[in-house]
C-alpha cells in the first residue's frame, strides 16, 4: 500500500477541514457521475466547460480523487524507473494535472526533478493545487507552477524531460486525444499516460501506446517489449495499486475498509530506452500449496501461463512475493 506523502496529506486535511462534510459528500457523488458520463464538457474539439467549476468542487474533487490520482502514478512510474534505471528527469510537465498529484509522485521518485509544470483548465482547481504546495519540502513541488490552460485542437506543449497525461483523454474528443499525445511525444523524452482500468481506457492507453511508438519511443512500463499487444477478446490489459483510505475518505466514499483498490491502465514510454529483458505479471498469482502461477505478458509478446512449484526453490520464493504488475525476470522457471 502506498501512503500519500506526510506534507501531502497534512496539506489535503487542512485545505480539506476548511470545508464540511455536508456540503463535499453531494459533490462528490455528481462528480463521480460527471466523470463517468464521459467528455460532454467537450464542444467542437475544446474542453470549454470544465468539470470543476467551483471551490467545493476542487475540494471534493482533491479529496475523493487525488489519493488515487497519486497513488497509481506513482506506481506506473516507479516500474518505469526500476525498468529503466536511467531515468533522471529534471523537468516535469503535467498536462492536464488538476491539483498535481502526478507532480507530488514523480518527484517523490525522482530527486533529479529541479521545476515542474501543470496545465490545467479550472481557476479553482488551480487555486487548490497551488495552495496544496506551499508547504511542500520538496523544493520542486514547493516551486510547481500552475498555468490555466484548455486543451483543445492545436495544443501546444513546451518542452520538457517527462510529460504525464493522467485521467484526462477520456475527458476530451477524440480529435483532440490522438494530436495531443503526438504533440506530448515530439516535446518529451518519456511520456507516461495513465487512464481508468476499464475497457474504455485502456483502448485510450493502447492508442496512445502506439502513437509513442510511431513517434521512435520505446515502451518502459509496463509492456516487456514493443510489439502488438497480447491481450484481446474481451480482456483488456489494467493492474491495481491500493490506495491508503482516510477516515474522511471513507466518510465521502460510503466506504468501510481502510483501503481501496484503484484499478488503472499505462504506458510510459521514453526514448534511448535499453532492450526489454523480462516479463510483466498480468494477473494476481494464483497460489496454491506448493504452487505459484504466474500470468505473464512475456518479452517476444506473447500471454503464458507460468507454474512455479514448490520444488524449484529460490524461484517459488520469489513468486510467492510477487505482485500484480511486477516485472518477472526468470524465464526458464
Amino acid at each position: 500500500m502506498t501512503a500519500l506523502p506526510d506534507d501531502l496529506a497534512r496539506a489535503l486535511d487542512d485545505a480539506l477541514d476548511r470545508v464540511p462534510a455536508s456540503r463535499l459528500t453531494p459533490v462528490v457523488e455528481r462528480l463521480i457521475g460527471d466523470y463517468r458520463g464521459g467528455p460532454g464538457n467537450v464542444r467542437g474539439g475544446v474542453a470549454t466547460a470544465p468539470i470543476l467549476r467551483t471551490d467545493d468542487d476542487a475540494a471534493a474533487y482533491a479529496a475523493y480523487r487525488m489519493p488515487a490520482t497519486y497513488t497509481a502514478v506513482y506506481d506506473g512510474l516507479s516500474r518505469a524507473a526500476g525498468a529503466v534505471a536511467a531515468l533522471a528527469p529534471r523537468t516535469h510537465l503535467d498536462v492536464g494535472g488538476g491539483t498535481g498529484a502526478a507532480v507530488w509522485a514523480a518527484a517523490r521518485l525522482w530527486p533529479s526533478l529541479g521545476s515542474a509544470t501543470v496545465l490545467e483548465g479550472a481557476e479553482p482547481v488551480i487555486a487548490l493545487g497551488r495552495r496544496l504546495v506551499t508547504g511542500a519540502e520538496n523544493p520542486a513541488v514547493r516551486s510547481a507552477r500552475w498555468e490555466r490552460t484548455l486543451l483543445g485542437e492545436g495544443t501546444t506543449l513546451p518542452d520538457a524531460d517527462l510529460v504525464t497525461v493522467s485521467y484526462v483523454l477520456g475527458e476530451l474528443s477524440e480529435p483532440v486525444r490522438g494530436p495531443l499525445v503526438d504533440e506530448a511525444a515530439r516535446r518529451a523524452g518519456t511520456v507516461a499516460v495513465f487512464e481508468p482500468g476499464t475497457p474504455a481506457g485502456y483502448r485510450r492507453v493502447l492508442d496512445a501506446r502506439a502513437r509513442l511508438l510511431d513517434a521512435g519511443m520505446t515502451v518502459a512500463a509496463p509492456c516487456p517489449h514493443d510489439g502488438t499487444c497480447p491481450v484481446i477478446g474481451d480482456d483488456w490489459c489494467h493492474f491495481a495499486a491500493r490506495v491508503d483510505r482516510t477516515s474522511r475518505h471513507r466518510g465521502l466514499k460510503g466506504g468501510t475498509l481502510g483501503h481501496e483498490d484503484e484499478k488503472f491502465a499505462y504506458v510510459v514510454a521514453t526514448r534511448g530506452a535499453p532492450a526489454h529483458a523480462g516479463n510483466r505479471v498480468l494477473r494476481h498469482p494464483l497460489q496454491r500449496k506448493g504452487l505459484v502461477t504466474l500470468r505473464l505478458c512475456t518479452g517476444d509478446g506473447a500471454i503464458t501461463d507460468r507454474p512455479v512449484p514448490k520444488s524449484r526453490r529460490e524461484h517459488y520464493r520469489a513468486a510467492r512475493d510477487t505482485g500484480w504488475g511486477d516485472h518477472w525476470p526468470q524465464l526458464d522457471a
